[in-house]
């Protein structure tokens, strides 16, 4: 089993389900807490390049609606890396690196097939 770590904000709902999730099912993981410690840019590249910054950054939220309408018309994979560099708020949650695979969002059925 590849070393996983789990990056995000602890009071999260999605993350506290994921949290239960892992727990429940026996994984053990690294936890990376956004407000602690920021968010890591190798990772967020990775995560970009695999995903696609549309993917990574949570358009859903109210960080990126907390932006002005400009910076988000004219959203770039490299000014999205800059935004979730400045405000990790703005990542989609959880964000899971297992190994090479990198996982977004809460996703119990992705969990089981990628992390047991």
């Amino acid at each position: 089993m590849p070393d996983i770590k789990v990056y995000g904000i602890k009071n999260c709902d999605s993350m506290k389900k994921t949290f239960v999730w892992l727990d429940k099912n026996g994984i053990a993981y690294d936890f990376h807490d956004y407000k602690k410690s920021g968010a890591d840019e190798a990772t967020l590249k990775a995560a970009i390049k695999a995903h696609g910054w549309e993917n990574v950054i949570n358009r859903k939220g109210t960080t990126w609606r907390a932006l002005d309408e400009k910076t988000r018309a004219g959203m770039t994979e490299k000014s999205a890396l800059a935004a979730a560099m400045d405000n990790p708020s703005l990542v989609k949650r959880p964000l899971i690196t297992a190994g090479k695979d990198i996982l977004l969002g809460y996703d119990e059925a992705v969990f089981k097939a990628r992390l047991t």
